[in-house]
């Protein structure tokens, strides 16, 4: 029966700290390699003496072939409502090059979309800054369908003001 006791009493015996000390060994030899190989542009990256021959600067870059058309002002009477009667707007389209001529040709028909557009859009929507972004996309993608895919690449609004 003693011996029992003896066994009983004794402490369990300590877990070795040995695996979490490899542990954080490990982690801070990979942290440590990974560093090397990256800054030396063995993995995923460029020498930072070769960065700043390699970036172009504003004057060497090359700016890319655009054309553009400009559209006639256009004024949208509003319902009265606010203080706010018309809506000033103005824009130009961004075309492929070689194709301004097709274009300015048919800038009746893309007055009368964006008119149209325009006129139906709630007044809140006007007024809501963050629905310019969304406005502009609407009236390229009608602009697109009128003139064709190909031909414009991009509307500019150069003026948009309630008054």
């Amino acid at each position: 029966m003693t011996d029992e006791a003896d066994v009983s009493d004794e402490a369990p015996k300590k877990r070795s700290k040995l695996p979490l000390l490899l542990g954080v060994v490990l982690a801070l030899a990979g942290g440590g390699g990974g560093f090397f190989a990256v800054q030396a542009g063995i993995v995923g990256g460029a020498k930072a003496e070769d960065t700043p021959e390699e970036s172009p600067t504003y004057a060497e870059s090359k700016v890319p072939d655009v054309a553009f058309v400009a559209l006639d002002p256009v004024v949208i009477s509003l319902p009265s409502s606010g203080g706010r009667d018309h809506l000033r707007f103005s824009a130009q389209l961004e075309v492929v090059p070689g194709k301004e001529a097709e274009v300015a040709a048919i800038k009746p028909r893309i007055i009368d979309v964006l008119n149209s557009y325009l006129r139906a859009v709630e007044l809140a929507e006007l007024e809501d800054p963050v629905a310019l972004l969304r406005l502009r996309a609407q009236m390229l993608r009608r602009v697109q369908v009128v003139a064709g895919p190909d031909r414009v690449k991009d509307l500019l609004i150069m003026e948009f003001v309630l008054s």
